[in-house]
C-alpha cells in the first residue's frame, strides 16, 4: 500500500508528491477519523492512555480494519486483558506475496501495548 506525508493512504499512487502543509492537513483529517472511530466504536470505559493507544492503532491499521477487528469485539465484551495479545496479532505484512512478521510493526505494537498498560 502506498503512503504519502505522515502515513496518509487514501487516493495515493506511485509518484504522488505533497507539500508539508498538505501532509499536515491529511494527518489532521486521518487522526480525526481515527479518534471518531474509537469514540464511536468502543463501548467500555477507557483511560486516556488506552484511548490514545487505540487511536494510534486505528490510524495505523485503518479505521475499517479497526471496526471489524476481534480486538474491538473482545474489548467491548469487557476483556481489557486481551487487548495486548490482540494488538500483537497485527504485526505482519506482505513481502513477496507472503505474510511475514515485520519487526517495525512488532515494535509499533509493543509501543501501543506499553501505552495501553500505562496508568
Amino acid at each position: 500500500m502506498w503512503t504519502i506525508g505522515w502515513g496518509h493512504t487514501k487516493g495515493v499512487c506511485a509518484g504522488l508528491t505533497c507539500t508539508i502543509e498538505q501532509a499536515e492537513a491529511w494527518l489532521q483529517q486521518d487522526l480525526a477519523d481515527a479518534i471518531h472511530t474509537v469514540e464511536t466504536g468502543v463501548k467500555v470505559r477507557l483511560t486516556d492512555n488506552q484511548f490514545a493507544a487505540l487511536v494510534i492503532f486505528a490510524f495505523n491499521v485503518g479505521v475499517g480494519s479497526f471496526k471489524s477487528s476481534t480486538l474491538l469485539r473482545m474489548l467491548n465484551q469487557g476483556h481489557y486483558n486481551q487487548v495486548p495479545r490482540q494488538l500483537l496479532r497485527w504485526n505482519k505484512g506482505r513481502v513477496g506475496g507472503k505474510l511475514v512478521v515485520i519487526p517495525g510493526l512488532t515494535n509499533r505494537r509493543n509501543a501501543e501495548i506499553d501505552l495501553w498498560q500505562t496508568v
